[in-house]
């Protein structure tokens, strides 16, 4: 027999393993009070390829970002799995708008979900890692970001069927849920960090429709025809070689609804919107950028664009010079709007407002760019019908002082703004009428006295030469 007497004891064996033990603890507590969880996710996923070079398992990664685009894989992914919970995740991330008809659950930390398909086993492992403070700001996007992306693994003899079946299933059903609880969303700028501007979102509230909009009922007709036929035109766009895209141009004075407008068209198309301000864009590759993380089926938003930056001219070489810093040019702009960059994503609809036509550069305004110039003009008797059917649910034509609120307003130019201003000072509708009456009197009396002060001023200008003065002046703008 052999002598056991080189043997330790077993007391020493036994301290020997309580002293390993309190080494690796103490090493696992250290590990995760000074190393990232993303990190140690991140350090045991290569341990195991190393030592798994040979397996029969393939891991597809799919990151939240395509270069400078949006990955539509990943948020099918991200909407698809939110409803399979997985114990192994700790953290989750819930949120429910006033619109929203269920709870928003998105993933919080590192973690895996089990699914399967056609008798093939799946995993999904979502992964969250934080950029170094230290990186270096650039031109793409800035520095102190963070990287999300989903791991999908399984036997890799079942790649083909994975690719072509399986994901399209996952995109197909995302999209079904999307739509079962379609809400609008407003997008607005926000800067996250140095050098770097993103989009925040929240649910587009305004109420508008088509319905309740205060619009002449044929231009009314004409903008939904023009919608209608846009969204059934995808073959026709490509058969001759044009982005599916649409541009308006909704031009007019302040309060004639402008706003309005774009509501009705974002919740008549169920078009998320994204508002564009361009005094937070610096340089025309932020507006590249920014095009690009848009989604499909998007209304892009210019307002104001008369004032809402100062853009050179293109054959005004000192403001050229001028602007040098902030490299927002026309041209960047005119390239967003119809050149290369407009055909980077699908349905999408443009709308720029201002509230000075006249101002705009000759090159915004050319047929390709602004296909459709909607004039927002002051209110018209038919239009005022609709506004007091919403407003005072009045929809009889012989309502006591009807008839003479739609004379004074076809002889006032008045706005939807003014009239709502008073429609809101009570809940009577004929104390409504009788204010609206007393106001449009008296905007009259106002619009006559400014046309005597007007004549007085021009004392060398007989009547006769103030026709012919009219008349030219109809005439060119013919």
């Amino acid at each position: 027999m052999m002598s056991l007497s080189g043997m330790p004891s077993a007391s020493s064996m036994f301290q020997a393993y309580v002293s390993m033990s309190a080494s690796i603890s103490l090493f696992k507590t250290m590990m995760n009070q000074l190393v990232p969880l993303q990190v140690q996710h991140s350090i045991v996923t290569k341990i195991r390829s190393y030592f798994h070079t040979n397996s029969s398992k393939v891991t597809l990664v799919i990151d939240e970002k395509d270069g400078m685009g949006i990955n539509e894989i990943y948020n099918a992914a991200e909407i698809y799995l939110s409803t399979r919970i997985s114990p192994e995740f700790q953290r989750f991330k819930i949120s429910k708008r006033p619109k929203d008809t269920d709870v928003n659950v998105k993933f919080g930390n590192c973690g895996k979900v089990a699914d399967s398909f056609e008798g093939i086993e799946l995993v999904w492992r979502f992964v969250h890692e934080e950029a170094s403070n230290n990186t270096i700001p650039n031109g793409s996007g800035g520095g102190g970001g963070e990287k999300r992306y989903f791991e999908l693994s399984f036997n890799k003899q079942n790649k083909d069927k994975i690719l072509n079946c399986y994901i399209p299933l996952v995109m197909n059903k995302a999209i079904a849920m999307c739509n079962d609880k379609k809400v609008v969303k407003l997008h607005a700028l926000n800067s996250h960090s140095y050098n770097s501007i993103g989009w925040d979102s929240v649910n587009l509230e305004h109420p508008s429709t088509f319905e309740t909009l205060a619009l002449e009922p044929k231009l009314k007709k004409t903008i939904i025809e023009d919608l209608d036929r846009f969204l059934k035109r995808k073959e026709f766009y490509r058969r001759v070689g044009k982005a599916w895209k649409r541009g308006y141009l909704l031009y007019g004075p302040p309060g004639t609804g402008k706003s309005s407008l774009i509501a009705a068209i974002a919740n008549y198309l169920k078009f998320d919107i994204y508002d564009l301000e361009f005094s937070n864009i610096k340089r025309d590759s932020d507006l590249r950028r920014l095009l690009l993380s848009t989604k499909n089926r998007s209304i892009l938003v210019i307002e104001d664009i008369d004032c809402s930056v100062e853009l050179p001219q293109r054959t005004d070489i000192k403001k050229e010079k001028k602007f040098q810093d902030s490299q927002l040019t026309l041209s960047g702009l005119l390239n967003f709007i119809d050149g290369l960059w407009s055909s980077c994503g699908d349905e999408r609809v443009i709308i720029f407002t201002t509230n000075h036509k006249e101002r705009l550069d000759p090159a915004l305004l050319r047929p390709g760019r602004m296909d459709m110039h909607i004039h927002m003009s002051y209110l018209t008797s038919e239009s005022f019908k609709v506004f007091a059917s919403n407003y005072l649910e009045i929809s009889d034509p012989n309502y006591r002082g009807f008839k003479e609120v739609q004379e004074l307003i076809d002889g006032v130019q008045t706005t939807p703004a003014e009239v709502a201003e008073q429609f809101m000072q009570s809940e009577d509708p004929d104390v409504c009428i009788e204010g609206l009456v007393k106001f449009l009197k008296r905007k009259r009396i106002s619009n006559n006295e400014e046309l005597e002060e007007t004549k007085d001023n021009n004392t060398t200008t007989d009547d006769a030469q103030l026709l012919e003065v009219k008349r030219r002046k109809t005439m060119s703008i013919a």
